[in-house]
């Protein structure tokens, strides 16, 4: 079970949910069922984040979509077994997540620590000018982006797209570099 299923599950029995900032908002024609509300709870902060990506345009089919599309180019048209397409794939929609997601923060104030400019590091745009920038110095950004990735890998595990079973490890010991 997932985030996912678990939203899914509280739809079938007429459970209307939204989030309101980091809680979950029910609506429902009757008392909800205990094991629904037990499901709901057991997995909120995937569904909060499965809600908030929903609000960006793309729904878990969409993503699902989009990652079996690339595994199949990735295995049919490059020729890789079916694992290395799986991690293509899961590469693909970590970038898109980020693309659909960009950090922004105020030009000359780092993103990391807080601090402008510095003689020996100067504050850094790092983004797309279309949809803002994060600046940072360059010695807060190794930490800074393998945050974002890490919140990308869990966007992403929440709404069904399992982290390729080779690099569980590689994402668990990088979550923050």
């Amino acid at each position: 079970m997932n985030a996912a299923e678990a939203l899914e599950v509280a739809r079938a029995v007429g459970i209307r949910v939204e989030i309101d900032g980091d809680d979950l908002v029910l609506e429902a024609p009757a008392a909800p069922p205990p094991g629904v509300l037990d499901l709901l709870s057991r997995y909120k902060a995937g569904i909060v984040t499965l809600l908030r990506l929903a609000d960006k345009s793309w729904s878990a089919e969409d993503w699902q979509v989009f990652f079996d599309e690339r595994a199949a180019i990735a295995e049919f048209d490059g020729g890789l077994s079916r694992g290395q397409a799986e991690t293509c794939a899961f590469a693909c929609c970590t970038v898109e997540w980020l693309k659909r997601n960009p950090a922004r923060s105020p030009p000359g104030r780092c993103l990391g620590c807080g601090f402008g400019d510095q003689a020996y590091d100067p504050v850094l745009p790092y983004g797309l000018e279309t949809t803002g920038n994060a600046w940072l110095h360059s010695r807060c950004w190794p930490a800074w982006y393998g945050g974002r990735k890490a919140e990308a890998v869990a966007a992403l595990e929440a709404i069904g797209i399992a982290v390729p079973a080779h690099l569980a490890d590689y994402f668990e010991k990088n979550r923050s570099a």
